[in-house]
């Protein structure tokens, strides 16, 4: 049976031990918990967040039907791709993650494509996750200063979001850790309020039929039902709110080095992201929809990303909407700092084993708060480039963001998961693992993430396709060419140049440079690695 380095078993090894075996150092401050290492990933897919500042794009791309059921039928597929993921986070506990278990079961070619992969995906979920959160914002404010809601002013208040991103990700883990734990409890406690207030406050509410059966389609293709081939497609399409909320999971991957028992610790809170999550986003999104105004398509239509803004007020008041966007931005506050936490130790790991332009810069740690300290400013700059085309067309932006963020990450979810199916039985199981169910399970994976990536490169309005009347290039969908630019860059990179030079996961060196590189950091001698046999 293979082993990790060193040929002890992954769950025969306390967390520091276990990763001497993975060839690193405890650089990074190992304090979290299993709460800790769960609300990471619960914060960041924060269902007060994906859930709210994407509703509009369900609601036009199918309606109430791809609100409810589509989050229902997406999330369930989401739990599975967590499984499939956990069982491999518990072999390999590091921060590197998805890029370190593809070149360990694979090689390095498959370990740099998910590596880049998984860093596209990362950059681009944490600039659409601060970008809504700003639309919220302004929303917030211009209820209550009369702060302006232009494009511009979103962009200036992103700006102010991420640079406090960056400020609070400068600290100690211990403390980001501390508010990923209470951000869980904010979103949980959020969405029972929340849903409170829209029970009570609306004087009408929706009928079930409505909830439940109500389709739309705003796309300008035809056909207005499901026995529709039409509208089965722009179902689908719709169902990027629910994908691109139930995203970066990983992030509890990717904090194992600073998690204790990690091995169980990062697969669990992983899952259990995911699960809660799904929970607790079904009952927050019934609500909201429940609550929505008698108002007409149009009025939907014209209020765009500040959908729920222009119902709350409609349906209760602006000082009930003032309430609930105050709960709501808060936790999209606590998102973006938690994703730029996630992606800056993806960044750090994959500089360290020297695949990043500048690996020097990026995989320094400062001392005293021992966090990667550029890579967390990388991440807050080039999340802000990255929705700078907002300025042309905020709807068009703003879903591109998203679909490069879900289409980046699962490309890199999925790699993994085909190379452990394909390793069988001959996969060292950590801690924590799937048993014999396994191969349904990656299966089930691997299909949906095929499924999703095709579907959110696919025109998403009539107006956006070359020949069609009224044709504009403002809503053309640009993800299949930043992917397929991604591809060749990437390809073209490793094969010109990289395969001669990127070897994978790099040691840091044997066991007393490992001792040596801990002792500047001030982490004790290593106990001795227990025998085999034991």
């Amino acid at each position: 049976m293979t082993t990790v380095e060193g040929g002890v078993r992954p769950d025969q090894l306390d967390d520091r031990q276990q990763l001497h075996k993975l060839g690193y150092a405890q650089e990074l401050y190992r304090s979290m918990g299993g709460f800790q290492n769960f609300a990471i990933s619960f914060t960041i897919i924060s269902i007060l967040a994906g859930c709210l500042t994407s509703y509009y794009i369900a609601f036009n791309q199918g309606g109430p039907i791809a609100i409810t059921w589509g989050w229902l039928l997406v999330g369930g597929f989401c739990i599975i791709v967590s499984l499939a993921m956990g069982e491999i986070a518990s072999t390999y506990p590091t921060a590197g993650g998805l890029y370190y278990w593809a070149s360990k079961l694979g090689s390095p070619a498959w370990g740099w494509f998910t590596g880049w992969f998984n860093l596209i995906g990362q950059i681009s979920v944490t600039a659409a996750i601060g970008y809504g959160c700003a639309v919220f914002t302004t929303s917030l404010l211009n209820l209550l200063v009369d702060y302006p809601n232009t494009v511009r002013w979103v962009l200036f208040t992103y700006a102010v979001i991420l640079g406090i991103a960056a400020v609070v990700n400068m600290f100690r883990v211990r403390i980001t850790g501390a508010l990923n734990a209470f951000s869980a409890w904010w979103h949980m406690l959020g969405v029972l309020v929340i849903v409170g207030v829209l029970i009570v406050v609306p004087d009408t509410h929706k009928s079930f039929g409505y909830v439940f059966g109500e389709t739309l389609n705003n796309t300008g293709f035809s056909g207005s039902n499901l026995t529709s081939i039409i509208f089965i497609y722009v179902f689908v399409t719709g169902l990027l709110m629910a994908q691109y909320t139930i995203t970066g999971f990983d992030a509890s991957a990717h904090m194992s080095e600073e998690t204790r028992q990690a091995s169980r610790g990062a697969a669990w809170g992983m899952v259990m992201s995911v699960v809660v999550s799904v929970i607790f986003g079904f009952i927050l999104l019934t609500a909201v929809t429940f609550a929505l105004p008698n108002a007409t398509n149009d009025d939907f239509v014209g209020a765009g990303q500040g959908i729920l803004t222009f119902a709350w007020i409609e349906a209760m008041s602006e000082g009930w909407a003032e309430f609930i966007l105050v709960i709501a931005v808060v936790a999209q506050m606590f998102c973006t700092i938690a994703s730029t936490t996630s992606a800056s130790r993806m960044m750090f790991a994959f500089s360290r084993d020297r695949a990043v332009p500048g690996h020097g810069l990026w995989r320094r740690v400062t001392k005293a708060e021992r966090v990667p300290l550029y890579c967390v400013l990388a991440i807050c700059v080039l999340a802000f480039l990255l929705m700078v085309p907002t300025l042309s067309n905020a709807f068009v932006g703003y879903a591109v963001g998203t679909q490069v963020s879900v289409i980046g990450l699962y490309i890199a979810f999925v790699l993994p998961i085909i190379l452990r199916l394909r390793a069988g039985e001959s996969f060292e199981r950590g801690a924590w693992h799937l048993g014999k169910h396994y191969k349904w399970i990656d299966w089930l994976s691997i299909i949906w993430i095929a499924f999703i990536c095709i579907a959110f490169m696919l025109p998403f309005a009539k107006v956006g396709i070359p020949g069609n009347e009224g044709f504009t290039w403002d809503f053309v969908n640009y993800t299949p060419i930043l992917v397929l630019g991604a591809l060749l860059l990437f390809g073209g990179w490793y094969v010109l140049s990289a395969h001669r030079w990127f070897k994978g996961p790099v040691r840091q060196g044997d066991e007393a440079e490992l001792e040596r590189i801990e002792a500047g950091y001030g982490e004790g001698a290593a106990p001795a690695a227990p025998s085999a046999g034991k």
